[in-house]
């Protein structure tokens, strides 16, 4: 049965899941939300076995999976019933080269002897049309050729091409090596040349983990989760997708199965966030790029809550009836119907994620007063937007309202215009963003204001609850000591909070009523008990949610509050932006220990 303990491994061009025995299970191409060539994890209906690459061992007793150091290059180690052992090494090569990124459409696999006489067979099956066939395939002397979608690929590799087309066993005696990738000849010794990638590879990962500005305490969490935000960039256009799987269920039997590999405006906002107070500027300036190219060409100045890697606006959900789903739990979905959608807080998420920019004295590209008139059509839209019914950030399908954290993102867009012309020493539009942001506050302090229970509401003219009231300090919208803050953050807590863990919301919506928590919305209940002085409850409920990290060190996007199993897409982002914000928000200082 298939589980969350799922290793990624990638490049910023493709990923893959790599589970506990040294079996690729997801793993799409060209790109992250292209046709998956491994979809094991998603189980093709008709064919057990396709979908997957997996190495393994005659008479296998056990698989001990770890990352090396400060890298997303995975070393499984199988060992056999005789003692018989040998190590897996998987990763998608990343380094510079000739003055660019090395990032091909690549996944390589080194596998080699330890101990003992182990016997190996390895079960190359990959998919094509969204796992409805075995992709076709023709052989070489040392190649394999599939004929996958949209483009071919290529096997090379020094292993005996008969034994991987019969999937027979056969004694592992010296280290062999796989180089599957775009379908064109080799060029080198295919040992000596990924001996170099995985080197260098290695040396990328660590050079740039040796940059991050990480916390005292809990620093592998932080590393960990910033490599896994790292590969959910894709570093060509400079988007950030929301998780690498597609259908993951919410919940059991749910039917909330969504396609994540797409880049939310909202969900990327938060991760630049989080990698920004880390020193990850990479990241950032890739994602700007991309956030510019998106207002550019966004007619009327409407901005969607989620596109493509590619910038491509239109994003139609369809089922892949070639797949049954995670343990059968179905539909699976490709693209998403929520692009369609009007949610108001993407002009605020795409102005808060500019801002840095314009007083960033570390930035390759400087922000300019070009780029702020542009900002400035956004914050038009947000203006205009602000007292406007949406779908909201949970993004039900089957009703709107104005929500009030969609409002106060518009409020956060007039407020930081108004300290982005300042900086740009332009007074007038200073004033002017100023009194729009006067206005709105107004409109939510009078409108989004439950005067019975003398908190905010989720909605205006509501008296719904819902987490994302807990990110008003975030913005800067209230002051952690505001009583306001504190009599929402008490009935947030009272209606929301199950034991260690924190609902979106209790109310029924478009599926039902929910049955699990969403990861993130705890990390918001940690961050808020920490400001209203509950530190010790925090950190204790930090080191809660640690205890539900998988094997690899990650989190997905819900939690079932009953028995605490994870659910949903996988690696969310959401979660790991949670893990790295507790963490430097609940750490000791480094002057503690210096």
């Amino acid at each position: 049965m298939s589980d969350l303990n799922l290793w990624p491994i990638g490049n910023c061009q493709v990923s893959a899941l790599v589970d506990g025995a040294a079996g690729l299970v997801w793993a799409c191409q060209p790109r992250v939300d292209g046709d998956p060539i491994f979809c094991r994890l998603l189980e093709p209906k008709d064919a057990p076995a396709r979908g997957e690459w997996r190495i393994a061992l005659e008479n296998q007793v056990s698989a001990e999976p770890r990352y090396l150091k400060n890298t997303p290059i995975l070393v499984t180690r199988l060992t056999d019933d005789a003692g018989g052992c040998c190590d897996v090494f998987d990763f998608c090569p990343r380094f510079e080269r000739v003055g660019r990124m090395y990032r091909p459409v690549a996944f390589l696999r080194v596998v080699r002897p330890v101990a003992g006489a182990p016997r190996i067979r390895v079960t190359l099956s990959p998919a094509a049309g969204w796992g409805s066939r075995d992709a076709e395939r023709t052989s070489g002397t040392n190649h394999i050729r599939f004929l996958t979608e949209p483009q071919p690929l290529r096997l090379t590799t020094d292993a005996p091409i008969l034994h991987l087309l019969e999937e027979r066993s056969f004694r592992l005696e010296k280290p062999l090596h796989f180089f599957l990738g775009p379908d064109e000849p080799f060029v080198g010794n295919v040992e000596q040349t990924l001996a170099m990638m995985l080197s260098q590879t290695e040396a990328h990962w660590r050079d740039w983990v040796r940059g991050l500005a990480i916390p005292l305490e809990w620093q592998k969490v932080v590393i960990r989760a910033a490599i896994s935000l790292k590969l959910c960039q894709h570093e060509e256009t400079g988007a950030i997708v929301a998780a690498l799987t597609t259908s993951i269920p919410e919940a059991a039997n749910s039917g909330r199965n969504w396609d994540y590999r797409y880049c939310w405006i909202r969900d990327a906002y938060y991760t630049v966030q989080a990698l920004n107070r880390l020193g990850a500027l990479d990241v950032l300036e890739g994602y700007l790029s991309y956030l510019r190219n998106i207002v550019d060409e966004a007619k009327s100045g409407q901005i969607q809550p989620l596109y493509a890697v590619s910038g491509e606006p239109k994003l139609e959900e369809q089922v892949a009836e070639g797949l049954a789903g995670y343990r059968g739990m179905g539909p699976v979905r490709v693209g998403n119907a929520a692009y369609s959608q009007i949610q108001h807080d993407a002009y605020g998420q795409i102005v808060l994620s500019n801002a840095q920019a314009f007083f960033d004295e570390r930035l390759f590209r400087p922000a300019t007063e070009e780029d702020f008139a542009s900002l400035e059509k956004v914050g038009e839209r947000a203006w205009a937007m602000h007292d406007q019914a949406d779908a909201g950030l949970w993004e039900f399908r089957t009703r709107t309202s104005v929500h009030t954290y969609s409002a106060v993102m518009s409020w956060a867009a007039c407020d930081r215009l108004c300290n982005i012309a300042t900086k740009l020493d332009l007074p007038d539009r200073a004033a002017f963003w100023l009194e729009r942001a006067a206005k709105v506050r107004a409109t939510i302090e009078g409108e989004a204001w439950h005067e019975a229970e003398q908190r905010f509401a989720a909605t205006f003219g509501g008296d719904e609850l819902d987490a994302s009231l807990l990110q008003l300090v975030d913005m800067r919208f209230l002051a952690p000591d505001d009583p306001r803050f504190r009599a929402t953050f008490e009935a947030v807590e009272k209606g929301l909070r199950r034991g260690e863990h924190m609902l979106r919301y209790a109310a029924e919506d478009d599926f039902g009523l929910p049955e699990t928590a969403f990861n993130f919305c705890t990390f918001w209940l940690i961050e808020a008990l920490q400001m209203v002085g509950r530190g010790a409850e925090a950190r204790a409920l930090y080191e809660t949610m640690l205890e539900r990290l998988t094997p690899a060190g990650l989190l997905s996007e819900d939690t079932d509050f009953m028995t605490g199993e994870l659910w949903g897409n996988y690696p969310q982002t959401y979660s790991l932006v949670g893990l790295i914000n507790c963490a430097g928000l609940l750490s000791r200082p480094w002057t503690s220990v210096r």
